[in-house]
């Protein structure tokens, strides 16, 4: 049975965000804005996803 995963995209900036939210972004891989990065969707994904929903977006 294949692993399913998750399509990350970052399509807000981190300037002026508190340093948590940086290193969950750094954490998760993403370096610049519109750059699409696919993770296993496993609990610990999707917990650090939705503490920043306001930086990042699910792509299909």
């Amino acid at each position: 049975m294949a692993e399913r995963t998750i399509k990350i995209k970052l399509v807000r900036s981190t300037i002026c965000t508190p340093e948590k939210h940086k290193s969950i972004v750094r954490a998760l891989g993403l370096k610049k804005l519109n750059r699409v990065v696919e993770k296993p969707d496993t609990p610990e994904f999707r917990g650090m996803v939705t503490k920043i929903p306001h930086l990042l977006q699910i792509v299909d």
